[in-house]
C-alpha cells in the first residue's frame, strides 16, 4: 500500500496503451508530459499532468503518474477514463506485453479499477471529477466516491466512521419521527369517529334494561344460571305469595281503617274476599 494519503478516490473503467513514438498499433506519438514512454504512465482525458497516485485490481496495488492524455473516443459518455500503461496492465491481467506488437495477450483490454490520487499534478489538466477528453462542462461526477476508511490516517478514519453513524442516526430519528406524524394523524382521525359514536349511543333505555333482566341475562357466558340469576329466581316466588296474601286479606269494603261491628279493623274478615283470579285482573289492568 502507499504511503501517502489518497485525496481522491472512484471507480473507473480503464483501457491500455503503450505511445513510444514507433507508430505500431495506433500509437499516436511521445507522451505530452514530455516524459518517455514507461511502466508506470498513465494516461487520463482530463488530470493534471503530473497527477501521482495508484490503482487497486483484484487486491493488487499498482502505482502510477499522468504523463499523457486519453483516452480519446473511448471517454465519451464517461465509459473509458484511464489509460493504463501496456506493462502494468498485463502484469494486472496476468498476461504478458509484446514489445514488438504493443499488445497485451488474452485479449482482453478493459478492466474495472479503483483509482486513487494522492497528489495533483501542476500540469496542464483539471482537478477533480474526470470529464471525457476535450469535454470540460461534462463532469463524470459518479467516477468519484468517498474515500474508503482503511486508506485513510486512524484520526481521518475515525472522523469518516463517526460520520457515518450520524448519518445513519439522523436516518433513524427522520424514520422515527415521520412514524410519530403518522401515528398522530390517525389518532386525530379515530377521535371524530368515536365522539359521533358516542353521540350516536342512547345509552341504558327501558328496553335495554327489560332485556337484561330477561332469562338471557339471568345465565352465565355458557349458558347455565349466574348466582345472581338463581337469587333472582328465588325472590320472584315470594313476592308473588306475599301480595297474594296481602291482596286476599284486604278489606273489600269500607277504607282500611274503618271498624266493624267486631271493632277488628283491618283484622276483620273481609265480607267478599278477593281471589286470585281477582288479582290476576288487577295485575293485567282489568
Amino acid at each position: 500500500m502507499s504511503n501517502d494519503t489518497p485525496i481522491q478516490y472512484g471507480e473507473v473503467t480503464a483501457t491500455y496503451f503503450w505511445d513510444d513514438g514507433s507508430g505500431i498499433n495506433g500509437d499516436t506519438g511521445m507522451p505530452a508530459g514530455g516524459e518517455p514512454m514507461q511502466k508506470g504512465l498513465f494516461s487520463s482525458p482530463s488530470w493534471p499532468l503530473g497527477t501521482e497516485g495508484f490503482i487497486v485490481h483484484e487486491g493488487e496495488e499498482y502505482e502510477f503518474f499522468i504523463g499523457d492524455r486519453g483516452p480519446g473516443v473511448p471517454s465519451e459518455n464517461c465509459d473509458v477514463l484511464l489509460d493504463i500503461d501496456g506493462k502494468t496492465f498485463a502484469d494486472m491481467m496476468g498476461e504478458s506485453f509484446d514489445e514488438n506488437s504493443l499488445v497485451v495477450s488474452g485479449g482482453n483490454g478493459h478492466a474495472e479499477v479503483e483509482y486513487f490520487i494522492t497528489k495533483w499534478g501542476d500540469g496542464n489538466g483539471t482537478e477533480g471529477a474526470p470529464h471525457p477528453f476535450n469535454q470540460s462542462g461534462n463532469k463524470c461526477e459518479n467516477a468519484v466516491s468517498d474515500i474508503p476508511a482503511k486508506y485513510l490516517p486512524e484520526e481521518k478514519a475515525e472522523k469518516e466512521e463517526k460520520k457515518d453513524e450520524e448519518k445513519k442516526e439522523e436516518k433513524k430519528e427522520e424514520s422515527k419521527d415521520a412514524s410519530d406524524e403518522t401515528s398522530e394523524e390517525e389518532q386525530q382521525d379515530e377521535a371524530p369517529a368515536a365522539a359521533e359514536q358516542e353521540d350516536q349511543d342512547p345509552g341504558v333505555t327501558a328496553e335495554t334494561a327489560a332485556n337484561d333482566l330477561s332469562g338471557f341475562g339471568l345465565t352465565g357466558a355458557e349458558g347455565t344460571p349466574s348466582a345472581a340469576g338463581l337469587l333472582t329466581l328465588a325472590i320472584i316466588p315470594a313476592i308473588l305469595i306475599a301480595m297474594f296474601f296481602a291482596w286476599t286479606r284486604r278489606p273489600s269494603g269500607a277504607h282500611a281503617g274503618a271498624e266493624d261491628e267486631g271493632g277488628k279493623g283491618l283484622m276483620a274478615q273481609s265480607d267478599g274476599r278477593h281471589g286470585i283470579a281477582t288479582l290476576f285482573d288487577k295485575l293485567l289492568g282489568r
